[in-house]
């Protein structure tokens, strides 16, 4: 049996998903949250196979519940089921650890598919939205060849500022928390973007990212 975990801000799409599960012998529904809070406690407290998450919550981003999940358990799956297939959104989903992405409107079988994939290891995406993810990390690549030049490097406070981008925080939360103004915080990513060659938020924050990764390793 899969042990999966709902989370969603939706009380009528939680309880209709629950009651689908029930019709499907491998999949146990262990629990349900509704917020980023209640989600990380859930699955700290449960340990599921797999955490079929909302990209949007109440209280914050799906992405910094699936961040703060994987932290504490490594060995939890995380799979987004969210209305929003854009590229910036599933590519938020890969950066957080993520081990998939499909869309609301997935037919019955093909989410119960997607859920017993995750939960044997394998990634799963929306094939509508993958061929845009694949492009975009290869252009990742590139402008993260481009940013290794010295002339190129951030300056500490840009770094700073991209830290909290990669964690999925809006400018008027990076103003507060470092003090600064959001015109000074826009002023901030615009000087990123040009140095990393990119024009999108998103694409900055997958590159930052990487570049961070490489040098850990």
């Amino acid at each position: 049996m899969v042990r999966l975990l709902i989370v969603d801000d939706h009380d009528i799409l939680r309880y209709g998903l629950r009651a689908l599960m029930r019709g499907h012998g491998t999949i146990e529904v262990v629990g349900e949250a509704d917020c980023v809070e209640a989600a990380v406690r859930q699955a700290q407290a449960l340990s599921p196979d797999v955490v079929l998450m909302d990209a949007r919550l109440g209280d914050g981003s799906g992405v910094d519940a699936c961040r703060e999940i994987l932290a504490a358990n490594p060995a939890i799956r995380v799979l987004f089921f969210s209305a929003f297939s854009d590229e910036d959104t599933v590519l938020m989903a890969l950066m957080a650890g993520a081990a998939g992405h499909v869309a609301k409107d997935l037919q019955l079988d093909s989410l119960f598919a997607a859920i017993t994939a995750v939960a044997r290891g394998e990634t799963v995406f929306d094939p509508r939205v993958r061929e845009h993810v694949v492009a975009s990390i290869g252009r990742a690549a590139a402008g993260l060849r481009r940013a290794e030049t010295e002339a190129e490097r951030l300056s500490p406070q840009e770094e700073r500022v991209m830290e909290l981008v990669v964690q999925g925080k809006t400018n008027k939360q990076i103003a507060s928390q470092l003090s600064l103004s959001d015109k000074t915080v826009k002023n901030y990513l615009s000087n990123v973007f040009q140095k990393l060659g990119v024009g999108r938020r998103v694409q900055a924050a997958q590159l930052f990212d990487q570049q961070r990764r490489g040098i850990r390793r």
